[in-house]
């Protein structure tokens, strides 16, 4: 009989959304909304996709020059996406507005990335530090804003506290570069995003992240899966810890590796789980159809305990 389980993802400065070594985690909600009006200038704003509603967030894809885009990129179209993606959850987490760069489903997007709290040169530098360490390809410098680095599918940079990530499809780094020139000259009077961004039902497991966190969250970011399932987030200047479930048909393959891992301790929770000692990712089976991660940024060893008790808090969200 299922009992208990809890739910999370990732990452820490693992590349969400094709960028340098996030993990993707669901979605947060839009953050700031307006009307969509035609653009008084020359050049092409993005079009929304047909599902959208009236009403978009204000972000940096909503400003973007898509000519510009479908230029630089050579693609057919960069649409905004209407429902709010992933927020990347990381050191730092990144809020994310989304351009489809197809007319066919499932195909590349332009993910266009803000952290969510204050950024230096020393969250710039150790960005790249992390990103270096992944062995990926090898980033180079970017003459953009207060400094940055990027590869062919990404760049990264620093502009009036806030560090700004753009990735996408391979091209090459001066396209990136010329995007980042245009998210630049988007940037001015953008609104800020509040910093608690939440669900009433997350708050259940807001005394345990303070636990596993070792201090209370100074930012939040809750929201939703394109399923349908529960995104909750705790996120410090120095890490992160979310929750979320996946679904697929695999779930009970893998779950094999996990439970093969010299580091895994098995949890009475779901049909099976396992805390992995040395990341501290936390990882449970839900039938054969649903995993729910719970997932502390940057990955480290941590009481498993702590991560259990998370799991307790968060485990209705996924079990019903």
């Amino acid at each position: 009989m299922r009992t208990l389980i809890a739910a999370g993802l990732a990452v820490v400065l693992l590349a969400g959304c094709s960028g340098p070594g996030q993990e993707n985690a669901p979605s947060a909600p839009p953050l700031v909304s307006v009307s969509q009006t035609p653009s008084e200038t020359p050049s092409e704003t993005p079009s929304v996709t047909p599902s959208s509603t009236s009403k978009l967030a204000e972000t940096l894809c909503v400003r973007m020059d898509a000519t510009l885009v479908k230029s630089t990129l050579a693609v057919p179209v960069a649409n905004i996406h209407p429902e709010a993606p992933p927020a990347d959850f990381g050191v730092p987490t990144y809020d994310v507005c989304q351009l489809t760069l197809s007319k066919a489903p499932n195909g590349p997007v332009l993910n266009v990335e803000t952290s969510v709290l204050q950024a230096t040169k020393a969250t710039l530098a150790a960005t790249q530090k992390a990103y270096a360490a992944t062995k990926k390809e090898p980033a180079k410098p970017a003459l953009l804003g207060e400094g940055g680095y990027g590869t062919s599918s990404f760049v990264v940079f620093l502009l009036d506290g806030k560090l700004y990530k753009i990735a996408g499809p391979k091209a090459t780094l001066a396209k990136y570069i010329v995007l980042g020139q245009e998210a630049i000259r988007q940037v001015p009077g953008l609104p800020a995003a509040d910093l608690l961004i939440t669900r009433p039902d997350c708050e259940r497991g807001s005394d345990a992240a303070e636990k596993v966190l070792g201090v209370p969250a100074s930012a939040r970011r809750d929201g939703q899966t394109a399923l349908g399932d529960p995104v909750c987030g705790w996120i410090t200047p120095t890490g992160a810890l979310y929750s979320s479930a996946r679904r697929t048909t695999q779930a009970a393959a893998l779950m094999v590796p996990i439970r093969k891992a010299a580091t895994s301790q098995p949890i009475p929770l779901g049909d099976e789980g396992y805390v992995d000692t040395a990341t501290g990712r936390t990882t449970i089976r839900v039938g054969d159809d649903k995993l729910v991660d719970l997932v502390p940024l940057p990955a480290r060893a941590i009481n498993p305990d702590l991560m259990t008790q998370f799991a307790l808090a968060m485990s209705s969200l996924y079990t019903r």
